[in-house]
């Protein structure tokens, strides 16, 4: 019997009060043979329940690199870290081993371009714009975008009226579709599981929930390395730390790496 897929989806914050939902979404979405584990940073880290600011994502940034260096001596054979912002993107993989690792931005952009030619983002705040387009476009994703559409809710705001929310994420959408023309939509934030349903439904183009997209990307990635052998490179400019020096440096496989765990099995 072929062993389950194991992925860690980590909320990189030091809060449990969204691992409920991913974890639900994720019961419903994930292919038949696939163990994931939904994961929060300890609250020790830092009693955070967003990340919007520069500022907070470096204070997690540790965090979330000895998240990933646990999950890879676990055996994990992916990772997601699940902020729309790919928070310590770059510097997770270096240290991954052959562990992918992915996060939301990443992997919807990846599934938008296979769905249309032209997609816009759906964000909740104007100070996001900045960062998130940054990223975008150092994806490679820059003639795609036809731009962000902002709804001026903090990722706490989202969870305080649905209604408001949801009317509010419609008039974005329809705007990105009908005056700047995008054929898909990416949904910067999530706000309840089905949600980019019922916006498909709205607007008549495919809607991409990040949550979603990347544990899709995950397990996708973790098939072709389990059946194609692919892992990630360790050359060049993905070479990896050396493990002496970063003992002698310290760190790095020190306390809990997790707050909080719900297992989904197989």
């Amino acid at each position: 019997m072929t062993d389950p897929l194991k992925i860690m989806y980590l909320s990189p914050v030091g809060s449990a009060i969204g691992d409920d939902i991913f974890a639900d979404s994720f019961r419903e979405q994930r292919r038949p043979g696939t163990e994931i584990h939904v994961t929060s940073l300890p609250p020790e880290d830092g009693r955070f329940t967003h990340i919007e600011y520069r500022a907070y994502e470096g204070r997690v940034t540790t965090g979330i690199l000895r998240a990933v260096r646990a999950a890879a001596r676990e055996g994990f054979d992916a990772f997601v870290i699940g902020c729309f912002y790919d928070t310590a993107l770059p510097e997770a993989r270096e240290i991954s081993g052959d562990m992918i690792v992915t996060a939301p931005c990443a992997a919807s952009c990846e599934i938008a371009v296979s769905l249309a030619n032209h997609f816009g983002v759906i964000v909740g705040r104007r100070k996001w714009v900045g960062q998130m387009q940054s990223t975008v476009l150092g994806y490679g994703h820059g003639d795609r975008l036809t731009g962000f559409y902002h709804v001026e809710l903090g990722v706490n705001d989202f969870q305080t009226d649905h209604s408001e929310t949801a009317r509010r994420l419609i008039a974005a959408g329809r705007r990105a579709v009908e005056e700047d023309y995008a054929e898909a939509l990416i949904l910067g934030c999530t706000m309840e599981i089905g949600f980019h349903r019922r916006l498909e439904e709205e607007l008549g183009v495919p809607v991409i929930d990040p949550a979603i997209a990347a544990l899709k990307r995950a397990e996708y990635a973790a098939a072709l390395r389990r059946d194609c052998g692919w892992v990630p490179s360790r050359k060049w400019s993905c070479e990896a730390p050396p493990e002496e020096e970063m003992a002698r440096i310290g760190g790095f496989d020190v306390n809990e790496p997790f707050g909080n765990r719900l297992v989904l099995a197989a």
